[in-house]
């Protein structure tokens, strides 16, 4: 018998609750770092993906007087953290992203994209349309925080944490 716990053992398959904990570690922690790193970029904040409105209610905390603006097909939140009728957006995310500049008025400064959904191939199919989307929606020196592994020439993705990787979530800056 080993001295070595299971949770410890190096080969050890991650449970779904594991990698949920490791996602949300690492959600917590970009969008606390990226908050002070946006202080001198002028934009809102989008959120793609409101699901239970918890994010939103983190970034609004950690972001006090920035304007956030939140896309979902359906709004199924808490009352408490749903946004004012100006800044929900409901319907497709892929059609309301894309016509969302009268509205929304100027690039952002941190798009947090959480529309991912665990399967490789589904999330690299909406990959293939909202990362062109997002790019062309962040300000210059803005960041995208996502659940979704996101290919966009001119941004440079940032260092990783093991909670970010085992919980598949990464971070972008947008040259300036």
């Amino acid at each position: 018998m080993s001295d070595v716990p299971a949770a410890a053992a190096p080969n050890r398959r991650k449970s779904r609750l594991d990698v949920f904990i490791a996602r949300m570690t690492a959600q917590k922690l970009f969008l606390e770092r990226v908050a002070e790193m946006i202080a001198d970029v002028d934009g809102p904040v989008l959120e793609l993906g409101l699901g239970n409105g918890r994010t939103f209610d983190h970034l609004r905390e950690i972001l006090p007087g920035r304007e956030i603006f939140v896309f979902d097909r359906a709004v199924t939140a808490h009352p408490a953290s749903i946004p004012d009728g100006d800044h929900m957006i409901i319907g497709e995310i892929r059609d309301t992203l894309a016509y969302c500049g009268p509205r929304v008025k100027r690039p952002a400064a941190l798009v947090h994209c959480d529309l991912g959904t665990g399967d490789p191939t589904a999330d690299l199919a909406k990959a293939a349309w909202l990362a062109p989307q997002i790019s062309e929606r962040t300000a210059p020196g803005g960041y995208v925080a996502s659940g979704i592994a996101l290919d966009m020439p001119g941004f440079e993705e940032m260092p990783r944490s093991a909670d970010a990787e085992l919980g598949r979530y990464w971070l972008y800056r947008k040259a300036a």
